[in-house]
Order: structure tokens, then C-alpha cells, then sequence
């Protein structure tokens, strides 16, 4: 058998434990210029926190500015703000938003309803508005939750591209097809109409084809968010719902309002929150914060844990 020794080395000669202890650095804490420069962000930060604490549910915000459009680049506030969010959890969207590119926000939809996952459930919350793409993102809720200053959008896809003078420019897809429509059903009724030749001369045949296959994709997804999440196998309600949305008869401008009622009336699964209740007025005070923090085209992607303006 071998032997163990248990003898145990001696300190070297003129060494003691204070030389050999290792040396452990104090917790790092925030410089006061530091703390004083967020002070605004912790309130809110705060804020989130204890509506969580009353909700037992994580809050995620998403906040525009009027000229911020939805884009590819928000996937990065999108993953800020899920960082330390479990998979399963219960989450409410605080969403403002003016819309923008659909496949930008289905892929926020995607993000969202993977932390959800089959256990949790997801609310959208709108305190003032979330138009088009930002319609799209609330119809993946499994409810919408909405008051007096809310409201939806038709869900008109917006499409970045130059102009004939070479700016670029929004175009709302839906418009831009009616417009072709229209003009090809007065060339049908009247072949030598000038003025109406040179107004479809006008309009590029490579970005009608395009619209038109955005115009499918818009429809295709309003009908899965309704489908896959709040209503489940009723075909009736959910396509019909979808169909309404993109009606340009009844919804003739881009930044109509849909408030909860013709919403409700719709089929949405709408929750009303009176503007005087004690939630409501929880959520309007923190997006109100919230809305002044962001200007000049920025958007702020926020949580209890994140915060990042962009």
C-alpha cells in the first residue's frame, strides 16, 4: 500500500496569512455622474418592476418615435430585452408603433412567441397606437389589450423605394395597387383615354408584380397570427378578420383608426381597460415616459433588466 503523508507544509519563514490571502476587489457600484445621466431610465426601469410584481407577468416595451419605422434592426433591441426572459413565461408587449417592413415584424413576432412558448401567453398592449406592421404584431397576441387612446391600423404594408427623382420614399402597397386597378379598369371602359394612358405609363409593371406579392404575403400572415394563436381552428373568424383589415373601402386611409370597439365588433380578442383604472393608468404613466424619451426618429427598446434607445 502506499503511504499518505499527512504532514502538512510549513509557511515559509517570514510569511503571513495576510501576505498569502488573495486579494477579492469590492463590488463595483455605478459613478454618480453615471447614475445621474439614467436617472430617468431606472424610474421607469423601476416602474416595469413593480408592474410586474402586481401582473406576475414580464413586460417588454417597444416604443417608436412617429418617423421610426419597424426594420430589420430592431432584432437587436428585440434580443436585449429577452435576454433573461425564461422560456414559457408569461409576457406582456407594451407596443407603439407607426408600422413598417412586415418581414421585420414577423420575425419580432417569432422572437416573442418562442419565449412564450406553449405555457405562457402573450398580450399586446397598445396605449396609443400600432398601425400596419405594428397591427400585424398585435393579431400574434393572444389578446390585445386596449382603452379609449388606442387603436389599430389596416394592415397596409409600407415599402421602402425610390422615387422617380431617385429619394427614397414609404409606399403604401395598397394604395399603389388600387391606383393601378383603377386606372386599368378606366382603360378597359375606355381604351383612348390619353390622360389615363400616360398615368399607368407611370406606374412601374416590376413593382406592381412586387406589391402584389407583398399584398399576398401581408394577408398570409394576418390570417396565421389569428389562427396559430387567438383563434385556434375557427377559419370562419379568423380569415375573415384578415379580410377586413386590408378592406380600403372601409378602412380608405393608411392611418385610420381602429379602436377597441370596431375592433371587438371585428371578432379581436379585445381587453378593455377603463382610462380611470388603477392598470391603465399604470401603463399610460410609464408610456409616457417612455414616448418623451424618444425623438428624432429613435426608438427605445425597454425592460426591467434592458434599456436601449435606437
Amino acid at each position: 500500500m502506499a503511504e499518505t503523508d499527512n504532514t502538512q507544509a510549513s509557511p515559509q519563514e517570514g510569511s503571513s496569512s495576510a501576505e498569502t490571502a488573495p486579494f477579492v476587489l469590492p463590488p463595483p457600484i455605478k459613478t454618480p455622474m453615471y447614475q445621474a445621466q439614467n436617472a430617468e431610465r431606472y424610474l421607469r426601469q423601476a416602474q416595469i418592476r413593480d408592474i410586474q410584481k402586481s401582473t406576475n407577468c414580464r413586460l417588454l416595451c417597444y416604443v417608436a418615435d412617429n418617423a421610426a419605422q419597424i426594420t430589420r434592426e430592431d432584432t437587436i433591441g428585440m434580443v436585449e430585452m429577452l435576454h433573461n426572459v425564461p422560456r414559457g413565461s408569461n409576457i406582456d408587449f407594451l407596443l407603439h408603433t407607426g408600422g413598417g417592413d412586415i418581414d421585420a415584424s414577423e420575425k419580432i413576432v417569432s422572437m416573442l412567441r418562442a419565449a412564450v412558448g406553449k405555457d405562457g401567453r402573450l398580450r399586446v398592449i397598445v396605449p396609443d397606437f400600432a398601425k400596419s406592421a405594428g397591427t400585424l404584431i398585435a393579431l400574434a397576441a393572444d389578446k390585445i389589450v386596449m382603452s379609449d387612446s388606442s387603436e389599430l391600423g389596416p394592415i397596409d404594408p409600407q415599402f421602402l423605394k425610390k422615387d422617380g427623382d431617385g429619394n427614397l420614399r414609404w409606399y403604401s402597397v395598397l394604395n399603389y395597387l388600387l391606383a393601378y386597378e383603377t386606372i386599368c379598369d378606366q382603360l378597359r371602359d375606355n381604351p383612348n383615354d390619353l390622360p389615363t394612358k400616360v398615368m399607368l405609363s407611370k406606374l412601374d409593371p416590376t413593382t406592381v408584380v412586387q406589391f402584389q406579392a407583398i399584398k399576398r404575403r401581408a394577408r398570409m400572415l394576418a390570417e396565421q397570427h389569428l389562427h396559430r394563436w387567438m383563434f385556434h381552428e375557427k377559419k370562419a373568424t379568423y380569415t375573415k378578420i384578415a379580410g377586413e383589415l386590408m378592406d380600403l373601402n372601409r378602412w380608405p386611409a393608411h392611418g385610420q383608426m381602429i379602436g377597441w370597439e370596431d375592433a371587438r365588433e371585428m371578432g379581436l380578442e379585445i381587453e378593455y381597460l377603463a382610462p380611470d383604472t388603477k392598470e391603465w393608468r399604470t401603463y399610460w404613466g410609464l408610456f409616457c415616459q417612455q414616448r418623451l424619451a424618444v425623438k428624432d426618429g429613435t426608438k427605445l427598446f425597454e425592460s426591467d433588466y434592458a434599456s436601449l434607445p435606437m
